[in-house]
Formats: C-alpha cells, structure tokens, sequence
C-alpha cells in the first residue's frame, strides 16, 4: 500500500455562480521514502493539491488516504491529530517565533503533543543536530542567516519524527549555494526513509527530485522519471563532446 493514496480527488469552489475546480479528477501514489516534487505555474492547482495530501484541507469528491487512514471522513481534531504526528512542514519564509530562541522554535510541535520539557529539549538538540545547527541553540531567528533559519524550520519538521515532510518553496528566499545545500539535505533526508513531497514552481529545483509530477489545470499533466532525464542529459553531454 502506498502511504499516500488519491483517487478521482477534486476541490471545487463557487464564486459568484461559476464552479472553479482547483483540483480535477486527480489520482496518484506516493510511497513511503519518495522524493517527490510537485510542480506547476502560480494557480496551476499545485499549492491546493499540497494542502490535501498535507492533511490541511478535504476534497470536495473523491478519497484520500494517509498511511491507511481515510482523511475525507476526518473530522478538524483527528486532522490536527495526523498532521502532528504524520507529517512536517517547511515553508518559503520559515516561519520561526521571533521572541523564541532556536530550541525553543523546534521545541514548538511538541508541546502542542504533550511531550514533557526534558524530552522535548533533548528531542530538539537531535534535531538540530541533524541540521547541523547545535551551535546555535540560544540564537534568535534575527541572529541567523536564511539558510541557517531553514535548517531550524527544518529541524522543528522533524522533531515528531514524522513520516512526510512537504516543503513549500523551500528555497525561494535563499542564494543558489544556499538552496543547493538545503536541497542536499532533504535527498539525504531521503535517502534515510523519509518521503520528502517538494512544492515548487522552478523547474530545476524540481529536477533534483527522482520523481515529478506535474500540475496544470487542476490535472496531472505529467509524471517524469529523473533516470530517463539523467540519460538525456547523459546523450547531450555525450554528443557536446563529439561536437567537433
């Protein structure tokens, strides 16, 4: 069984009279490890799509299931309850408390789980262990340069230990080189069991991931294996050298 499952999934609004499906008859898998990315222009469907798989919203037809539990029939409650402990989010602007220093920022999901103040600071400093952030536990979000504040954000995604992390844009407010780094350690992450879902609209930060699927309309318009690009670009580099 897949750890996530959609089928026939759409989000229909309506405005004004008109019926708007951000989301269209979509069905897909994602198994436990992937490293996925989710792709599409602005308004393509992609973020709507994000917050379905993410346990953040329910469609209006068709069904959704997080490692074997149906979501559609969840009620807020057991939805917060999934999202707590199923799954980790990173954002573009990551989010982190300004007042709270670094530990007290990853500490945060846990005490919303009821985990005691001694395991959650030890859970915390594993965390940004991790990340390679102990060395800065006392710092504030100010004190940190942005890729420093997204392996906090990232620490705090995984310190339930959760079994999917979504990153939303997770680079979009960082330099090149500090966008390759963060996106070194969510394919590390990976490659230890995590399933990492990346939303993105950049077509080559998408290309990092083994897996894309890509998101026009409301509809999946495309699912490309990263093994059959890497031996196009393998061709290319091939024939550029026999160029004369």
């Amino acid at each position: 069984m897949a750890l996530l499952e959609l089928r026939n999934v759409s989000k229909i609004y309506h405005l004004g009279g008109e019926e708007i499906r951000a989301l269209d008859d979509v069905s897909l898998d994602i198994g436990g490890g992937e490293f996925v990315s989710i792709i599409g222009p602005s308004g393509s469907g992609k973020s709507t799509l994000m917050h379905i798989l993410g346990c953040l919203d329910t469609p209006s037809l068709g069904t959704v299931t997080l490692d074997g539990t149906p979501v559609q029939s969840a009620s807020a409650r057991e939805l917060a309850h999934m999202r707590n402990r199923k799954i980790g989010f990173v954002f573009q602007f990551f989010n982190l408390l300004p007042k709270l220093n670094v530990v007290q920022n990853v500490e945060l999901p846990m005490i919303y789980a009821g985990v005691s103040s001694r395991e959650r600071r030890q859970r915390a400093e594993r965390a940004l262990e991790l990340v390679e952030m102990s060395n800065r536990l006392k710092n504030r979000p100010s004190q940190l340069s942005g890729g420093q504040q997204q392996r906090v954000a990232i620490a705090r995604a995984l310190v339930n230990d959760p079994r999917i992390v979504f990153a939303d844009e997770p680079t979009g407010n960082l330099d090149t080189h500090t966008g390759e780094v963060i996106l070194a350690l969510f394919r590390k992450l990976s490659e230890e069991g995590r399933t990492i879902i990346l939303v993105t609209h950049n077509p080559e930060i998408a290309a990092v991931t083994p897996r894309r699927i890509e998101i026009r309309n409301g509809k999946v318009a495309e699912r490309v294996d990263e093994r059959l690009a890497g031996l196009d670009r393998i061709k290319e580099t091939h024939l550029a050298g026999a160029a004369p």
